[in-house]
């Protein structure tokens, strides 16, 4: 990858397997060292671009439709589902139409699975809990709630193993969105901030590619991936290859479609949806 810039531009990378496939073929194809990357939360990086403090990356659906006047969104790149997702969860120990005033522990690492479950449960099951805040823990969350929200690992670990072994109820919030509209969902979306953009348009385009050709090439080879990932995590192989396969990389017509419906769904009555801009094709 070619640089325009004095110094690597400054990209986020969420440290949670569902972004491994994105991240996992830069060093193949060499592009990693063009980067500049900063490993955090999704909420914590998607701050971070806001404030400047990263030039792309991965942005929560929620935060990018706050800042969409800000920030550009690369096309056909993107952390979602077309059904279920594994990693996104609803954790209950009682059915969710049963969930009017009970106690629900919102995972602090989360805003758009959190905005999605809470939507989900006023809107599908009409029931009005009475939400705070908890690290992403299960087996605290239902210490002291009836039901808890999780994402990303702490989620997939819930799905897998904690909530089996417990007896807890999981629903997919991927799969519950789907349900219900009939249309796939993005949690996050990498953009560039508008004004880096402005100055470094061929640099920008060089990361997208990089990335295009880090998922395709990870998805090409996702054995390989998942073996690799599971020496260091608490999950074999094959459950990962699965969970690599049932995420959604692409941002296209119909996830775009998702996307405006949440917004839709989301937004003050009445008011403009916000809308999501490409970054459009080089001249």
């Amino acid at each position: 990858m070619r640089s325009e810039t004095p110094s690597r531009p400054r990209v986020g990378h969420i440290q949670f397997l569902n972004c491994l496939p994105l991240y996992w073929g830069l060093a193949r194809t060499g592009s990693l060292l063009d980067l500049e990357l900063t490993k955090d939360t999704p909420e914590r990086l998607s701050d971070q671009l806001v404030r400047g403090e990263l030039d792309i990356g991965p942005v929560t659906l929620v935060e990018f439709l706050r800042h969409s006047g800000s920030l550009v969104a690369l096309p056909d790149i993107a952390v979602g589902c077309d059904g279920p997702v594994m990693s996104c969860v609803i954790v209950s120990q009682v059915p969710l139409a049963e969930l009017q005033g009970a106690r629900v522990a919102l995972g602090s690492t989360s805003r758009t699975s959190v905005r999605l479950a809470r939507l989900l449960l006023a809107e599908r099951y009409r029931v009005s809990p009475r939400y705070h805040s908890s690290p992403p823990d299960l087996g605290e969350m239902m210490r002291e709630a009836e039901a808890a929200v999780l994402i990303g690992d702490p989620a997939l670990r819930a799905t897998l193993h904690d909530a089996p072994r417990l007896g807890l109820q999981v629903h997919d919030l991927g799969q519950m969105w789907r349900e219900w509209t009939g249309l796939p969902f993005v949690f996050a979306l990498w953009a560039v901030r508008r004004d880096y953009l402005a100055r470094y348009p061929g640099t920008v385009r060089e990361v997208h590619r990089a990335f295009l050709e880090s998922r395709d090439l990870s998805l090409a080879e996702v054995a390989k991936v998942a073996e690799q990932a599971a020496r260091w995590e608490a999950f074999e192989a094959g459950v990962l290859e699965r969970y690599f396969t049932t995420l959604d990389f692409r941002l296209g017509e119909r996830q775009l479609a998702g996307i405006a419906e949440f917004a839709r769904r989301t937004g003050p009555a009445g008011g403009t949806v916000p809308r999501v801009e490409l970054l459009p094709p080089a001249d």
